[in-house]
């Protein structure tokens, strides 16, 4: 195991630079997720990090070594990539040694170490079949025990799980981030799915353009995003943006640009009159008679535990998250209201979090 840092990371290919002076610390032991849109830069990192692409300025360092001019066999890390990449001549028990066997490792020690990855995987009773006789779950797994059986460094996971259906999915999250638990290796993961990223990591790194926008743990992203971008990309459904102004005066409140008044738990200093942006979570918005200002239904959608409400609010539509269930039709009425303390400020000016 090892902790892994980049600074100042570059990456151009011409003149167009693609990954913009990336400084980041991954501590020894540490799940962290790269994630962000397609073209952010965060696959194009994680193949700088194995050495598979060249860097164009800043160092890479894994443990104590700075590894820039190491070739990627040399950097004892193993990588789980998104097609599998399984030879299809082998049985699961050659693919999982084949690393192994080309070293020239003693034959006791490489059939004690694929039988502990079989073991953790539960591939036990596959071990003979072909990449053809498997499941895409089973191929999953035997490109994970292809990795643990190297008793690498560092764990690169890009994109895994893509080719896997939704169910399968769910069920290969738990699987990684218990072998995680269980292995305590160092691990980096690449994913455009933010479920994904918030689930399984012990810290997110959210790219866009080949910039950091914000680094931490999941849930601290969630409540308190640096930015409009983090705001909108991190959660599902996604934030929800009201454009207007501030009034501090006696009493807080966001005035929208159609004039609906949503009060506020506080205002930031000095920001009477402010032109701002509101963030409201689809789960923070509640039904209240009282206060509610009146929003048009467009789609009901129940999914069982909750219903998901698409809506016309304030002049622009919203998406709101309901654990009781709405009996209401399309182009009905109902009076929607914001949980005052949950409500997130952005400058509308530069996008950065007031609050």
């Amino acid at each position: 195991m090892a902790k892994v840092e980049f600074r100042n990371l570059q990456k151009a290919y011409g003149d167009v630079l693609v990954i913009q002076g990336v400084s980041l610390d991954i501590a020894d032991g540490e799940f962290v997720t790269l994630v962000g849109p397609s073209g952010c830069g965060k696959s194009t990192l994680l193949r700088m990090l194995a050495g598979l692409e060249p860097i164009t300025g800043g160092t890479i360092q894994i443990g104590d070594r700075i590894v820039n001019e190491v070739a990627p066999k040399e950097r004892d890390i193993a990588m789980v990539f998104q097609n599998y990449a399984l030879y299809p001549h082998m049985n699961v028990r050659d693919n999982m040694s084949f690393a192994l066997r080309l070293k020239r490792a003693d034959k006791a020690d490489i059939d004690k170490r694929v039988q502990r990855a079989a073991e953790i995987l539960g591939l036990e009773p596959l071990l003979d079949r072909l990449p053809r006789q498997l499941s895409g779950g089973q191929r999953q797994r035997v490109a994970m025990g292809r990795a643990i059986v190297r008793d690498p460094q560092v764990f690169l996971f890009d994109e895994p799980l893509s080719n896997l259906d939704a169910k399968l999915r769910v069920q290969m999250r738990a699987e990684i981030k218990e072998l995680h638990q269980r292995l305590t290796t160092t691990t980096v993961y690449v994913t455009h799915d933010q479920i994904e990223a918030m689930t399984m990591a012990d810290k997110i790194v959210v790219m866009r353009s080949g910039v950091v926008e914000q680094v931490g743990p999941p849930l601290e992203l969630y409540d308190k995003p640096a930015n409009l971008f983090v705001a909108g990309f991190i959660g599902s459904p996604a934030m929800n943006f009201l454009k207007g102004k501030i009034e501090a005066n006696a009493t807080a409140t966001f005035v929208t640009e159609s004039g609906v008044r949503v009060p506020l738990h506080d205002a930031p200093v000095a920001s009477d009159g402010m032109l701002a942006v509101l963030g409201i979570r689809p789960e923070h918005f509640v039904l209240d008679a009282a206060r509610g200002a009146p929003a048009e239904i467009i789609v009901v959608e129940p999914t069982g535990a909750e219903t998901q409400v698409n809506a016309r609010f304030a002049g622009q539509q919203v998406t709101a998250v309901f654990r009781e269930r709405i009996d209401s039709k399309p182009g009905s009425m109902i009076p929607l209201a914001l949980a005052p303390h949950m409500a997130h400020l952005f400058n509308a000016e530069t996008g950065k979090a007031m609050n």
